[in-house]
């Protein structure tokens, strides 16, 4: 496959990867916390090795109306509001929503604010690792792990992989460079969602 025009192997044609390795490189998933303050509200991941685009980011979907005061515009369906936190790589926050466009008529368009980090403080950010091994010469810890946070992800995760050895059906292999992974589109389209375009 390709990733920003450049050729990659997939994971099983890596160098001294087993070409039947049943090694998972690809999981997306819906999860519920179980608290009132969450109650109904799904949260849905996906992490992959070697997708179209490197990128780390939190999208907060706000819930549809359920009456359009635009309907007599032809505005009945248009895209959620949606607040993104882009973490790596150009770290941001944007919010995306329809407005009004100004003026007498009724005319709606999507709408995006943007605070975009290397634009407002004019420097380059650094890169994963930079930032990774300048905290640990600094001795800040803010970006670290605590090991009571490791072990509670672990109490999450491990019942999903016991589940997966004993269930799995069969591995979804895709291509290096994919920007979609078709049981996970299926997954959000029975949601009625979608995932942001990678």
């Amino acid at each position: 496959g390709t990733a920003g025009g450049q050729r990659y192997p997939g994971y099983r044609e890596e160098a001294g990867v087993n070409p039947s390795s049943q090694t998972e490189t690809f999981v997306a998933a819906k999860l519920t916390v179980d608290n009132w303050r969450w109650k109904d509200v799904p949260f849905y991941l996906r992490t992959g090795k070697r997708l179209a685009r490197k990128l780390t980011e939190i999208v907060i979907g706000f819930k549809p109306i359920p009456h359009s005061m635009f309907a007599n515009a032809g505005l009945e369906e248009f895209e959620p509001n949606r607040l993104r936190f882009q973490i790596q790589p150009d770290e941001g926050i944007y919010l995306s929503l329809q407005a009004k466009r100004p003026g007498s008529k009724l005319c709606m368009s999507g709408l995006k604010l943007a605070v975009d980090y290397q634009k407002l403080f004019e420097m380059k950010m650094p890169e994963a690792y930079q930032r990774l091994l300048l905290d640990c010469m600094t001795g800040d810890q803010m970006l670290f792990t605590r090991q009571d946070s490791i072990m509670l992800s672990w109490q999450l995760i491990q019942p999903i992989f016991d589940y997966w050895a004993e269930n799995h059906k069969h591995l979804c292999i895709y291509p290096a460079g994919a920007s979609s992974i078709s049981p996970a589109e299926e997954m959000m389209e029975k949601e009625g969602r979608a995932w942001t375009k990678l």
